[in-house]
């Protein structure tokens, strides 16, 4: 067996939680393997809305087990917190759930560097969440931070305030005021729950899964866009969003990967700062963010909003090795009368279906085509064949522009509401 990989195509926010939720049932195990609580994966159950920041969107099924791989960044207090949510509405999360001992650690100090670092840029902050995420990573690649498995050494509080020094001397540089007593105290509260759940040396829990021929999905955070090297850098996040990120976040082979599964929306939205060539600032953009409830899941921030952007697509899908192609949030355009859709950009006066290098400091204006709108709800629909021949033809446009094929649609926020366009996705 081979692992199937799940990823966001644009700059997050595209739905991956609800698809993840979809497709959970054909599968053994649900393993994350970047990012941290700095993402939020968005289900609706039975009208019930539920975020995820940790924990792989696998856990409201029977079937599989849910790993956090070696690639994720853990606050052991967030965690805490989710885990404690949902077994408050029956959810067995200590069985299912298990937790690579190579995830890294965030401290109470790297949520303050964090915050300090962001506020020192003034007006070229980059749209951090503040969760400590990029100063956890930046302890891991300068090879001194600590690490789920630290936590079960006797020395584990010495080696905690070694590093806390550390980043107290760092924090000395920034004019920024701080009181970290009671964030230290909940840490260490949520240290000692951390230590009931079950650890695992991840590389091997996962290869002897597939060993005995089990399916996995492993699931992507943020979206492709967000990629430290193939972002919008630097507006970027602080990990690897891409398919090879799946075999260093998790210990597995590149040979093991099979299909290659993205999700977009049928529009474009961005959280934070950044280049976003298609952002609409109008009554259009506007009516974009009330359709579709564009504000985080993680951050409460409203979303920026705009027209798809395919050359920007293409470019993920080429990166990416993608396979399957899964369109989300369709029924955000039933009531618009014209649709456009950017594909090509105007780009130093030439046009260009390629994502420049520089996409920060040189001026990309998209060039649009336009499709007619259907003007009704597509709720009721449940396989490609029922829609109306304007959706169609603007999901047609699409999939032949990318040249992957679309799976799914989802055509509403309840985990029901799927139109199916390729059965084989469902196992």
């Amino acid at each position: 067996m081979k692992v199937d990989v799940l990823l966001g195509l644009q700059w997050g926010d595209e739905g991956k939680g609800k698809i993840v939720d979809v497709l959970a049932p054909q599968y053994d195990m649900i393993a994350r393997f970047q990012g941290g609580p700095n993402a939020g994966h968005t289900l609706v159950i039975g009208g019930k809305k539920m975020v995820l920041h940790t924990i792989p969107s696998g856990v409201f099924h029977e079937r599989p087990v849910n790993l956090i791989g070696n690639g994720v960044v853990i606050n052991p207090v967030t965690l805490q917190a989710e885990i404690n949510q949902l077994e408050a509405i029956g959810i067995n999360v200590k069985k299912s759930l298990f937790i690579s001992k190579k995830a890294s650690l965030i401290l109470p100090t790297h949520k303050i560097l964090d915050a300090a670092s962001e506020a020192s840029k003034g007006g070229a902050k980059i749209g951090s969440t503040l969760r400590g995420i990029g100063p956890t990573y930046m302890d891991k690649t300068g090879r001194n931070g600590l690490r789920v498995g630290d936590i079960l050494h006797p020395e584990f509080k010495a080696s905690y305030q070694k590093l806390k020094e550390k980043h107290l001397h760092l924090l000395s540089l920034y004019n920024y005021e701080f009181d970290i007593h009671e964030d230290e105290k909940t840490f260490f509260e949520s240290i000692e729950f951390l230590k009931g759940l079950q650890l695992v040396n991840g590389e091997y829990f996962i290869n002897e899964y597939l060993q005995n021929g089990k399916r996995i999905l492993a699931e992507g955070a943020q979206g492709c866009m967000l990629d430290i090297d193939f972002g919008t850098y630097p507006y970027v996040t602080s990990s690897n969003t891409v398919t090879a990120s799946a075999c260093n976040g998790l210990g597995i082979s590149p040979s093991k990967i099979a299909d290659v599964i993205g999700i977009t929306k049928a529009y474009c939205t961005r959280v934070g700062a950044g280049p976003f060539t298609t952002e609409l600032e109008d009554e259009v953009g506007e009516k974009l963010r009330k359709n579709g409830n564009e504000f985080g899941a993680t951050t409460g921030r409203p979303r920026r909003c705009g027209w798809i952007d395919l050359p920007a697509l293409k470019y993920t899908a080429m990166i990416t090795g993608l396979t399957k192609l899964v369109i989300t949030k369709i029924d955000v355009l039933n009531d618009f009368d014209a649709i456009s859709v950017s594909n090509r950009y105007l780009y130093n006066g030439k046009e260009t279906t390629e994502l420049p290098y520089d996409v920060v400091n040189e001026k990309i204006y998209p060039i649009y085509d336009q499709f007619p709108g259907w003007n009704t709800s597509l709720e009721n629909a449940t396989d490609f064949s029922q829609l109306p021949q304007q959706a169609k033809d603007y999901l047609n446009y699409i999939e032949h522009y990318l040249g992957v094929p679309i799976s799914l649609i989802s055509n509403a926020p309840d985990r029901e509401k799927m139109i199916i366009k390729d059965i084989s996705i469902l196992g």
